[in-house]
């Protein structure tokens, strides 16, 4: 019959999922402490797991001499060769198997105790070495408990948490509820390893498109870059080298089937598949996308467009509470600013170029001057300073030095066109 102790240690190692090795050495140290917490902390002794017996040996270890100092560490010559080693010698060191059955209750339960913390911080090892490279992934689990608005997450073998902060506010779980999510990162701290789990993250969307889009798994079509406001609205850009396929249909699919499983995933978030482009400007277009672009200027050296669009076309390349410009700047890194044609020829007026002169002057408050009827330097050189300060919102020390500067311009084009 297999000894029980090694039929114990074979099936906790299963369970746990542990090699039998960390289990004997667990036990081993155990042992070896309650075998102290009997014969004092000075004493020479060792355990060592006897697999045929199928239990843990205890030896004292003694040194034998002539006569006897410390009963502790020593044994005499006679006592050795009558109850020992017949051939020992002065200065050998001979063990003594100790019965365990004699370390009395309190060590037991030290040893015990022992047992749990080792096989506990060996299957926190197991854990961490089992997670630590899966940074990335897409895992699944249920929803196990919630702790201070955290989700914990039953992944199997381990835990995983989801913050607050990387969950997506109007979506709603409750215990035993299937969870899918993203590893962004794995810490290991005292209490054992921490999975930190996302459903907010760029790179979830990525994911989970890879897993629905067999092109993007096999790299025929490259995701470029993602950006999201989580379980509002998202955008991917998507490009390939292959010309035979349609990037932007790959990941949409037959009848919209790929894009709808991401969607339904994300709970109803809404996600514009862009292609992706070498042109900067033709790319910061796409990103705009469903708003149609007139035109754009590019300013190169301060990595910024602005981009006009038709009037009807405006309110949707901004989208609600800026959401669409927004997402496309995180989209393209570039600076976007969206103005309406109507607007851009407002600024090409020769009254708009002639208030923009005065120094100091901004163009927002240019543009609410001239709408109010302010459309000529001589009409800002003449206006009262208390009703330029209540129609721009400017304190009246600044519109006093506007129409200062005003009159000053006006003399010297003046003088200027006389000397002409």
């Amino acid at each position: 019959m297999v000894p029980e102790l090694k039929r114990l240690i074979e099936q906790m190692g299963k369970d746990r999922g542990l090699d039998k090795t960390v289990i004997i050495e667990a036990l081993e140290v155990a042992m070896l402490t309650a075998a102290r917490k009997k014969l004092g902390p000075h004493v020479d002794i060792e355990a060592h797991y006897n697999e045929e017996l199928g239990e843990i040996e205890v030896f004292q270890f003694k040194t034998v001499v002539e006569k006897v100092v410390d009963p502790d560490m020593q044994v005499s010559l006679e006592v050795a060769h009558r109850d020992l080693d017949e051939e020992a010698e002065p200065g050998d060191s001979l063990g003594m198997k100790i019965e365990t059955s004699t370390f009395g209750r309190i060590a037991v339960q030290t040893a015990k105790q022992i047992i749990v913390q080792k096989v506990k911080d060996a299957e926190r090892d197991n854990v961490y070495d089992e997670y630590k490279d899966r940074k990335g992934e897409l895992v699944n689990g249920f929803v196990q408990r919630f702790e201070a608005g955290s989700i914990i997450v039953n992944l199997g073998r381990a835990e995983g948490v989801i913050p607050v902060s990387e969950q997506i506010h109007r979506e709603v779980y409750k215990r035993g509820d299937r969870i899918r999510s993203y590893i962004c990162e794995v810490k290991k701290i005292s209490k054992g390893p921490q999975i930190i789990l996302s459903r907010t993250h760029p790179n979830f969307l990525k994911s989970l498109f890879e897993v629905e889009v067999p092109e993007i798994a096999e790299g025929l079509i490259e995701v470029i870059s993602v950006s999201r406001e989580p379980g509002k609205r998202a955008k991917i850009a998507v490009r390939t080298k292959d010309k035979d396929i349609d990037p932007v249909g790959a990941c949409v699919g037959m009848r919209g089937a790929r894009v709808q499983s991401v969607v339904q995933e994300l709970r109803g978030e809404k996600i514009d598949i862009i292609p992706y482009a070498e042109d900067p400007a033709q790319y910061v277009c796409s990103a705009l996308s469903p708003a149609k672009v007139s035109r754009v200027l590019v300013d190169e050296a301060d990595h910024a467009m602005e981009v006009i669009v038709p009037d009807d076309q405006l309110s949707l390349a901004i989208g609600k509470n800026g959401q669409n410009v927004r997402l496309a700047v995180k989209l393209t890194g570039w600076k976007i600013d969206v103005k309406s044609e109507s607007v851009d020829a407002k600024k090409e007026s020769p009254g708009y170029k002639t208030l923009m002169k005065i120094p100091g002057m901004e163009e927002t408050t240019a543009e609410l001057l001239f709408d109010k009827g302010f459309k000529s330097m001589a009409m800002i050189a003449s206006a009262d300073p208390e009703l330029l300060s209540s129609i721009s919102g400017i304190e009246g020390a600044t519109t006093a030095l506007w129409i200062e500067e005003a009159g000053r311009i006006i003399d010297e084009e003046t003088a200027v066109s006389k000397e002409a």
